[in-house]
């Protein structure tokens, strides 16, 4: 996947990209709100192995760049052949709260959509009430809040919030 949006590119995570996503995912402050506190403990070479075994027709891990700088990170995997679990991580706090995320959503969620989906789900914290209304203003319909389902890194109960989209509510926030 390449895809461009003004300054913003997302591509597939590569072999040379696994430092810097390891970086991310052992920082406990990125990967906080993921309930991994403590990071994941990922050394380069396990992420590029792992990378190598991306494929376009079942999941991908994308990089998000600003600049040609990489600022975070998206994937999507398929649950089934028309229904896609996405994800996003603006890792560079600097670069938060300044609309990123959703022309970034708007671009993936626009490339699946033209791939076939005709359902994109995902979830958040529930705590994380930024991401909600981010969702919110896509489109994304809340259909399920799990309350107290899963423990993070350190124990504690953590409860979600599930969401749905189809191409019928989708509001496009990367048009030019």
């Amino acid at each position: 996947m390449f895809l461009v949006f003004h300054d913003l590119t997302i591509r597939n995570a590569e072999a040379r990209d696994a430092a810097q996503l390891a970086a991310w995912w052992n920082d406990g402050r990125v990967m906080d709100h993921a309930g991994f506190p403590m990071g994941l403990g990922e050394t380069p070479e396990q992420v590029a192995a792992s990378l190598a075994e991306d494929a376009d027709d079942t999941h991908r891990r994308l990089m998000i760049l600003c600049r040609e700088g990489p600022i975070g990170e998206m994937s999507y995997r398929f649950l089934t052949a028309n229904t896609a679990e996405i994800g996003i991580k603006i890792c560079d706090f600097s670069m938060q709260e300044k609309g990123l995320g959703k022309q970034l959503l708007s671009l993936l969620i626009k490339a699946l959509f033209q791939q076939g989906c005709i359902r994109i789900v995902l979830d958040t914290n529930l705590n994380n009430t930024r991401a909600q209304h981010v969702y919110e203003r896509l489109g994304f319909q809340k259909i399920a809040v799990r309350r107290n389902s899963w423990r993070d890194q350190l124990g504690n109960l953590q409860s979600a919030v599930d969401y749905a989209l189809t191409p019928e509510d989708f509001i496009d926030f990367a048009i030019e």
